[in-house]
C-alpha cells in the first residue's frame, strides 16, 4: 500500500511539474510574440487608414470611440480623424462591425468631410473563405456593386433586392447585407462624433439590421 501511495505521489509531482514547465513556456511564448503581433496590428490599421482615406500623406489626429445603440445592443466604433500634412481636417476612417453569415464582419470606411465614401477595406472576416476576399474588391470604385463616392445620407446604402441601390455580391445576400449595415453604422458613428465637436447632442438610437 505505501509502495502505492508513493507511486501517486511521485506521479502528482511529475505532472504538477510537467504543468509548471508547460505554462512557463506558453508564457515565455506569449510573451516574445505579444509585440510583434501588435506590432502588425497597428501597421496593417495605419496602412488601412491611409488607404481608404484615398492615400496621400496624412496623420491621425485622433482616436474616439462612440457608442451606439445597434439592435437593441451596445456597439462600439473606432472613429480615427485625419488631417493633411498642413493641418486640415480630411474626414475619418471608422472601424465599425456587424455580423455577417459565418461571424463577425469588421471594416473600416474611410469618409470626407461631407461624408462621401472615400474608400473601405475588411480588417476581420468569418465568412465562408472566398466570401471575405469578394467582399475586398466588390464594392469598390470599379466593383459591380460600387459604394465609392456615395453618401449614406443621401443615396440607400442598401441591396437591391430590398430596394437599394447597391448590386449584391452573387448568391452571397447575407454577406452583402452585413456589410452594407457596418458601413451605414459607420457613417451614422461619424456623424455623431462630428455633431458631439461641434457642440451637437444628435444620437442615433435606431439603426437597425435589415
Amino acid at each position: 500500500m505505501k509502495k502505492l501511495e508513493s507511486s501517486i505521489t511521485n506521479m502528482v509531482i511529475v505532472l504538477v511539474g510537467v504543468a509548471l514547465i508547460t505554462g512557463a513556456i506558453l508564457a515565455y511564448v506569449n510573451n516574445i510574440t505579444t509585440g510583434p503581433i501588435q506590432e502588425q496590428a497597428e501597421k496593417t490599421l495605419t496602412d488601412g487608414i491611409k488607404k481608404v482615406m484615398g492615400g496621400g500623406e496624412l496623420k491621425v489626429a485622433s482616436n474616439d470611440t462612440i457608442r451606439q445603440m445597434v439592435n437593441g445592443k451596445e456597439a462600439l466604433f473606432i472613429i480615427h480623424a485625419t488631417q493633411d500634412t498642413k493641418g486640415n481636417a480630411l474626414g475619418a476612417a471608422v472601424e465599425s462591425t456587424t455580423s455577417g453569415f459565418g461571424g463577425d464582419l469588421k471594416v473600416l470606411v474611410g469618409f470626407n468631410q461631407e461624408g462621401n465614401i472615400l474608400g473601405y477595406t475588411i480588417l476581420q472576416t468569418a465568412e465562408t473563405p472566398g466570401l471575405g476576399a469578394k467582399a475586398e474588391g466588390w464594392f469598390q470604385k470599379d466593383g459591380k456593386g460600387s459604394i465609392i463616392g456615395k453618401n449614406p445620407s443621401m443615396d440607400n446604402l442598401t441591396v437591391s433586392k430590398d430596394g437599394g441601390s447597391v448590386n449584391a455580391i452573387t448568391a452571397s445576400t447575407i454577406t452583402s447585407r452585413a456589410f452594407l449595415l457596418a458601413v451605414n453604422n459607420a457613417y451614422n458613428a461619424y456623424k455623431k462624433g462630428a455633431d458631439s465637436n461641434s457642440g451637437a447632442t444628435k444620437v442615433n438610437n435606431n439603426l437597425t439590421n435589415k
